[in-house]
């Protein structure tokens, strides 16, 4: 019997475990495959407070890793299966067989960014091909980039990418883009984006990084290179959250969380991008393993 349980070990799961630990809960972290979760893949970061050089992800998640570690996290690495609670305890079934249990449960399996599948892009993620213009924007100062997607966040995205880079092409298989009037008004009037409709990517071309992109035209399956140094993929994300019950879901796939993080069922958290209204970056997913191991603890201590 643990005090609780924190699936995934991402940036929100090992946060959760170090205030966990710290404040003196029996702490098991389960992690699927490695501990780190998407930020690993991320080339440089330069937006985490406290470092006056960019870090590459690696690095910060070793060392949030190393800190868990320290305090004396105990892990299992194995994919879960199912939750389920009775009599105020929790048991969480593994792929590997096992059964664990705990009296609190704090969900950080995060989301996957949804992939184009296309020749290049798993080559140069990290090298060019990004998932997110928020934490990857600043590096293409003065350079071309390129957006797939047509709905609000790939809109709001270009926008953003904007005020970095010398032009954006915005890619999206359709005529016309699915985002809001007022983005599609201000993608308009904005002279850095160059729009590319009707057009499907079919490869992310280069030699050690990104080059250039080549696509398809819809209507008359013509193929265009087109010349750039990143490409952005903003075609959606999925959350990973396939074990856990759909009642405790929303229409995306998202965990539903109030402002402290729990669920609908007592002592059940949600913590980092898996959970509902998540602004999906690094330090956010850290301030939601906070919080949520900080309720946890007083859930616990009040049982």
């Amino acid at each position: 019997m643990k005090d609780l349980i924190i699936i995934g070990g991402g940036p929100a799961g090992l946060t959760a475990a170090i205030y966990a630990l710290r404040s003196g809960l029996d702490t098991l972290i389960a992690e699927k495959l490695s501990f780190g979760g998407q930020v690993i893949n991320t080339h440089e970061i330069e937006n985490f407070p406290g470092f006056a050089e960019p870090i590459a992800g690696w690095d910060l998640m070793t060392a949030m890793e190393n800190q868990a570690k320290r305090l004396g996290v105990e892990s299992i690495f194995s994919e879960v299966l199912s939750i389920e609670k009775e009599e105020e305890i929790f048991s969480i079934k593994f792929a590997n067989g096992s059964l664990q249990k705990s009296k609190a449960v704090i969900v950080c399996t995060g989301a996957s960014h949804r992939k184009l599948d296309i020749a290049g892009e798993a080559n140069f993620t990290g090298r060019g091909v990004s998932y997110c213009a928020t934490c990857d924007g600043a590096f293409f100062k003065d350079k071309i980039v390129s957006v797939i997607g047509g709905g609000n966040t790939a809109l709001t995205e270009s926008l953003f990418l904007t005020k970095f880079a010398s032009k954006v092409y915005l890619i999206h298989r359709r005529n016309e883009f699915r985002g809001s009037e007022i983005l599609q008004k201000r993608i308009k009037e904005n002279d850095k984006i160059v729009t590319v409709l009707s057009s499907i990517p079919i490869s992310i071309d280069g030699s050690n990084k990104v080059e250039s992109i080549t696509v398809q035209n819809t209507d008359d399956n013509s193929k265009r290179k087109i010349e750039t140094d990143g490409v952005f993929v903003l075609v959606g994300i999925s959350p990973n959250s396939n074990f856990l019950d759909k009642s405790l879901l929303n229409q995306a796939g998202e965990l539903i969380v109030n402002d402290k993080l729990e669920t609908s069922i007592n002592g059940l958290y949600g913590a980092g991008d898996l959970r509902s209204n998540s602004k999906r970056q690094i330090i956010t997913a850290c301030a939601d393993g906070a919080l949520a191991a900080i309720n946890a603890y007083e859930y616990v201590n009040i049982q």
